[in-house]
């Protein structure tokens, strides 16, 4: 069977760009590789220096303008990983300085889970392992 290595790269569809990208930024320290807009899509492709993880947001000109739901058939949400529970906590708690809608840790079995929305609402997780 054919393998591969990880996650590539994580592209979101979002309504306002400038917004976005700054919210990105401000939350992961994320850089921008490069930036353009083509027929009709404003995008920008931006790399987290800590894990390498290449995030692009999109805004299309003739996008629906209205928020993400996980209902929707598609993308669920994205879920970045930590090494434990403390470091949650230490998200929880800038997610609490910074006015990141985010519901409390919650802990199960498997591990450890945080879920955050970005500005249009976009389910996003972060989740450490149960470490045995």
């Amino acid at each position: 069977m054919p393998e591969f290595s990880g996650v590539a790269h994580v592209a979101l569809t979002v309504t306002d760009l400038d917004r976005s990208k700054a919210w990105y930024e401000d939350l992961f320290g994320i850089q921008t590789l490069f930036e353009g807009d083509e027929d009709g899509i404003k995008y920008c492709v931006n790399i987290h220096p800590g894990s390498n993880l290449i995030i692009g947001l999109r805004q299309h000109a003739g996008g629906s303008g209205d928020q993400f739901t996980p209902e929707r058939t598609g993308l669920d949400h994205v879920a970045f990983s930590c090494n434990d529970r403390a470091e949650l906590e230490k998200w929880q708690a800038l997610f609490d300085e910074k006015g990141v809608t985010y519901s409390p840790i919650i802990d199960e079995w498997y591990g450890h889970v945080l879920n955050f929305k970005d500005p249009d609402n976009i389910a996003l997780e972060l989740f450490a392992l149960l470490q045995s």
